[in-house]
């Protein structure tokens, strides 16, 4: 409702909930204060990320469960940068980009987001392939279908719900990133977190404009969220129930 009332009605007390008139003039202007580039790099960044988490998490999660590479204790490890907090390792980010000159690019911000959702998608897609019977790969290999072959061709199939649950999931985190993009962004690349977050000024806050662009800002997700709405609850429910 607060993007659609005009200034002086969410400064008024009591409040008010329901606006008198319902103008996108907010939507307009923020877009036109960084709004449409925020989105537009926040998808190329999202996007970029998703991909690489899911291609070498798959290939990485499908080792671990299927030839045991490394044992617990490289899968414990794996995990183990997932648990450690963003906010340790944005200073030696920060000066090893800036050692590249990669600071206020786009692939900073991917391999930044990558280092962070690629121990997630390598449990995710572990614990799928693990659910898989080995049974119909070896089928497979005995039908003279080489090891990628039996990846390629009755893995992967076989987990798509569960691999789009993981990539559902990489989308949102990376998508939703603010720490990162605000550190490791200047001018040049401005994700729509880091957007949001300045439209909040030090004489005034442009409320209207936020909600605005906040909504506008949600409604991606919420659109690939119903369209994949079918694999996502398979691929989270994928090996609960055992017959």
């Amino acid at each position: 409702m607060t993007s659609f009332k005009d200034k002086g009605e969410y400064f008024t007390y009591p409040p008010v909930f329901i606006p008198r008139s319902f103008d996108v003039e907010h939507y307009l202007q923020g877009m036109k204060l960084g709004g449409t580039r925020g989105i537009r790099d926040s998808f190329i960044i999202a996007a970029s990320t998703t991909l690489l988490s899911v291609a070498l998490g798959s290939l990485a999660a499908y080792s671990l469960a299927r030839f045991h590479i490394g044992g617990e204790n490289l899968a414990f490890w794996i995990l183990s940068v997932r648990m450690m907090p963003p906010i340790a390792s944005i200073l030696p980010l920060f000066l090893f980009f800036r050692s590249l000159r990669w600071l206020d690019t786009y692939q900073a911000l991917i391999l930044t987001h990558l280092l962070m959702n690629l121990p997630f998608a390598v449990w995710m897609m572990k614990g799928f392939f693990e659910e898989l019977p080995a049974e119909l790969e070896e089928a497979a290999l005995v039908d003279g279908c080489g090891r990628l072959g039996a990846f390629t061709r009755i893995a992967m199939p076989l987990v798509a719900p569960g691999l789009v649950a993981t990539a559902l999931f990489c989308f949102m985190f990376s998508w939703n990133e603010f720490l990162f993009a605000l550190i490791l962004g200047r001018s040049k690349v401005v994700p729509i977190t880091v957007n949001i977050a300045g439209l909040i000024g030090g004489h005034e806050i442009l409320w209207a404009e936020i909600s605005a662009v906040s909504i506008v800002a949600s409604v991606p997700i919420i659109i690939i969220a119903i369209v994949l709405q079918r694999y996502l609850v398979r691929g989270l429910t994928l090996g609960a129930v055992k017959g």
